[in-house]
Formats: structure tokens, sequence, C-alpha cells
């Protein structure tokens, strides 16, 4: 079985707690062992791992930074730690439990009814039920607020109406959590797998997140109770603060597809041969992209371990997640491509995990708020200057 020697060139393990280790050690075994062995071949054929959902449920992993409702209440640190070791394995995976957790559960417990929380959360934390959240429109990304999904107030309940596309987890979801435009403004609604007018279909041809369902769901006049509506918040500051959470987790997770390139780079660069015999590693130019890689997943660690910690003191911030998914996404990207580079033509063989990683990155690089996007938000905390029109 393959053993993940991990990525610690500047002791980043001694600022871990015993807790926070085990815990990476529990996730780190669990990805060794069912999913490095399949994941090239459940990325060839494009399907989902839908198996790995009742184990990851059982070890804690889907909203395990929340309290209560059977969740495992770890620190955000130890969350961070649970997508940097899934998305190590695949992003596809991070992106299950990400949405999972962050997406759905979270805006059920921070803005849900009693009875919605008692409802769903124990049913999505034990992945008896599988969530999934509809923000983006074919026509609307980067700008949420430009929605054309609409709920009108139809005596005791809304009438929705609207597509909403690239979402994960569509098609197989039994809840689906919409956001939507009503006289009240943005408000969120819980709309359940079978109700009439709501369907969805999965979006095929990708040549990323290959093993991610992605989907596009369709609501024509689907009929929902006032009740299904999420009580506690309105406005754009519903679905931010759930984008918030899970870009938080994107940014550990880019750090962990970072550290599987580089590894495997290393790896090949060290046994790998060429020009009279001698391995590729002892090569200047190479050394130094190694360099370059470890220097910057370095600073990636670094960077998501701080946030973390301001994070479960209460003290991180919309703009402080931004700096980390811009910043840890993009070095992820340019390690995939470096480590592409020193692998050679091999680079594109999914005999290796790089190309696969790369192509998922192009896909994080864009979702849950693109580069530019998060350089404006940084921008404008830095200047107070708002460059967004």
């Amino acid at each position: 079985m393959f053993h993940f020697p991990g990525v610690d060139f500047l002791e980043i393990d001694s600022l871990l707690s015993d807790d926070e280790k085990l815990v990476r050690r529990t996730v780190r075994d669990f990805v060794d062992r069912e999913v490095m062995p399949h994941i090239e071949e459940w990325n060839r054929a494009g399907g989902f791992p839908r198996h790995l959902v009742a184990p990851m449920a059982e070890m804690g992993f889907l909203g395990a930074n929340l309290q209560g409702y059977g969740c495992a209440c770890m620190s955000n640190v130890q969350n961070g730690l649970i997508m940097q070791e899934l998305e190590r394995g695949d992003s596809s995976l991070r992106s299950f439990v990400s949405v999972q957790g962050s997406l759905v559960m979270y805006p059920i417990h921070a803005y849900g009814s009693d009875e919605q929380k008692k409802r769903w959360l124990p049913a999505l934390q034990q992945g008896k039920a599988i969530g999934c959240f509809g923000l983006t429109e074919p026509d609307f990304g980067s700008n949420p607020g430009g929605m054309r999904t609409r709920a009108v107030k139809d005596g005791g309940g809304f009438i929705l109406s609207g597509e909403k596309a690239w979402i994960t987890s569509g098609s197989i979801a039994d809840v689906a959590l919409i956001w939507a435009q009503t006289d009240d403004g943005i408000r969120g609604f819980l709309v359940e797998k079978g109700a009439p007018g709501f369907t969805a279909h999965d979006i095929k041809g990708k040549w990323s997140l290959r093993t991610s369902i992605t989907s596009i769901l369709s609501l024509q006049e689907v009929r929902v109770t006032a009740a299904s509506m999420l009580p506690g918040v309105r406005g754009l500051k519903g679905p931010l603060s759930c984008l918030t959470q899970a870009r938080y987790g994107i940014g550990w997770g880019a750090a962990g597809a970072a550290m599987a390139c580089y590894n495997e780079a290393l790896e090949y660069a060290k046994t790998r041969t060429q020009f009279d015999g001698k391995p590729v590693a002892s090569h200047q130019l190479v050394q130094e992209r190694l360099v370059d890689m470890i220097t910057e997943i370095t600073k990636a660690q670094l960077l998501a371990l701080h946030v973390g910690r301001l994070k479960d003191r209460g003290r991180a911030d919309f703009a402080h997640v931004s700096m980390l998914k811009r910043n840890n996404v993009k070095i992820a990207l340019d390690v995939a491509r470096a480590a592409r580079d020193i692998l050679g033509a091999n680079g594109v063989s999914d005999e290796y995990p790089i190309f696969r990683h790369m192509c998922n990155l192009e896909s994080v690089f864009t979702y849950e708020g693109t580069h530019n996007i998060h350089t404006l938000i940084i921008g404008e905390r830095i200047t107070g200057i708002q460059a967004y029109r």
C-alpha cells in the first residue's frame, strides 16, 4: 500500500497538537488505503466513489467543525487538515466533503430553524442524506447578486423558478439549498429531491474534477412551504458566509494537492536517469524547481495554519480567507505545472497523479470565487476602494 511521507521542510509539525496530528494521520491513512489504489480508475471512468461517503461520515469528516447534532466538534485547524489530506487524494473528494459540511450543513446550523436543524443535520452528518448548494447560475457566477432565480410568495409558501449550474452533488442530493431573489431580498430555501418541477442532470465532458458529480438544477414553478426557508439570514450575507467557510477548506486542500505533486516529482527526479546515467535531480535547473516548489508549499502551509488559528479564535474574516484561497490555489497550480515538466512526457500519463491534479486545480482556481475576484476582495480591504465595477 502507498504511504505518503508528508512534506514538512520547516518543522511545521512542531506547531501542531497531538490531536491535530492524530486527525491528519487518520485521514492520511484513509486516503492511502481507500483512495490512492483506485483514484485513477475512477478518474478515467468519470464516476464519484459514493461508497466512501459512509466511512467518511463515520470518521467525522462531514461537518467536522460544527457543534452538536452528531458532528465531531473539531477545531478549524483539524478540519483544515482533513481537507488537506482529502485533496491530496483528489480535489473531488474534498469538494464533496466541503459542500456537505460548509455549504449545506453550515448554513442550516447557522441560520436554520430548530426543525430544520433536527431534521437535516444528523442525516447529513451521517451521510444518510446528501446536500448540494444552489447559488451559481448559467449567467451569474462571480456576480451572485444578479441571480435570476426567484421565489414568489404564494399563499402559505413560495413558488421557485430558475436554473442553477455547476452544482456539486446536484443529481444525487436529497436536499438542495437554493438561493433565490424574493421581495424581501435573497433568501435560502431547502428543496427536497423529488419535489414536482425540480430536476437535476449532470454536466458531461469535463476534463477536470472528473470524479465529482457536477449538475445543472432546474426549478420550474417548484412549490415549497414557508418552513423550507432559512429564517436566520437574508441578503447576500447568507451565501457569501457559506462560501467563506468553503474557501477556507479549499486553501488547505490546495496545499494537499501541491504536496502530492511535489512528492511525486521529487521521487521521480531522484530515480529517473538521464545524461551519463545521472538522476535528473542532480541537475541544477531541476533542483531549482524543486526548491521553488517546497518553498511555496511551506509558505502555503504556514498561511493555512495561521488563518486556521485565527479562525479558532474568532479572528479570521472573509478577506483573510480570500488571501488563503487565492495564494494557495495559485501556488498549487504552479507546483503541479512544474512537477509535470520534471516528469516530461510521463507527466501527462495517469500512471502518475500530476496531470489529474493539474486539471482539477484549473477548476479550483475558478470556483468559490475566481483568482481575480479574491484579488479585488483583498484590494478593497487594503485600499478601502471597491473595484468590482
